[in-house]
């Protein structure tokens, strides 16, 4: 079966609003304006007015740990249900970071067909590029690389490793616990992706995580989070790390 890394979708290119930005950060309008003054936030200027890709603010929310919304990314996803099938796994041993993403890719379910090696030759590339670890023990899939298998299920694993492992996070902490999505368009993972970055943002997803909860509570927990309010724009909120 072939696995594919391709472009974002032609919608994922279409330029947002500074309004557009501050709702998929979970942000004021007021900290958009101040975050690209700063030179911090990834943006464009058209017309003298300044715009923003859903693909830079998909991929910068996610290292600076915004709640993300994933309304502005066209179709529907189901975290609850692509963690279902990914599960979660405890205890993966590796000494290094290649052998840990060769343990996270044997033990993600895919179907039938899908050339492993190849995946995992594509991971160890992506990192050797940029690290994939986004601070305090964690490490999620680049948002513009992402891994795709036409036909498959949206799937998204869950693998605790035994003992934690340098990736060249930003904060220095090994990573603990690896993410793995694999879904069947670039559309997907885009979505799944924001979904799952607001689903850390969650207090109650965020522990479940971190005290290795099985899958059957992990994904009761997304379940939750998809159906609750949105986060709500503080009048300043937290600053960017």
């Amino acid at each position: 079966m072939c696995v594919e890394a391709l472009s974002p979708p032609k919608e994922a290119l279409v330029l947002l609003t500074v309004r557009e930005a501050a709702a998929m950060l979970g942000a004021t309008e007021r900290q958009v304006y101040r975050w690209v003054e700063e030179g911090e936030l990834p943006h464009r200027r058209v017309l003298e007015q300044v715009r923003f890709s859903r693909t830079d603010l998909l991929e910068w929310g996610t290292a600076h740990g915004r709640p993300l919304s994933p309304a502005l990314f066209l179709g529907r996803q189901d975290l609850a249900a692509a963690l279902a099938r990914g599960g979660v796994h405890h205890a993966v041993p590796a000494a290094d970071r290649e052998e840990a993403l060769a343990r996270v890719v044997a033990r993600t379910p895919m179907p039938p067909g899908v050339d492993r090696e190849f995946i995992l030759e594509v991971l160890v590339a992506r990192e050797a590029t940029g690290s994939t670890a986004i601070g305090e023990g964690l490490a999620l899939p680049h948002v513009r690389q992402p891994m795709v298998v036409p036909g498959a299920a949206a799937t998204v694993s869950v693998s605790h490793l035994r003992t934690p492992v340098p990736f060249g996070a930003p904060d220095g902490v090994p990573v603990r616990t690896i993410f793995l999505l694999v879904t069947p368009t670039v559309r997907a993972h885009l979505q799944l992706l924001a979904l799952l970055a607001r689903a850390l943002q969650d207090r109650g997803f965020r522990r479940a995580i971190e005290r290795g909860a099985p899958t059957d509570e992990l994904v009761a927990e997304a379940a939750r989070v998809e159906v609750a309010p949105g986060p709500e724009a503080a009048s300043e909120g937290p600053r960017p790390r």
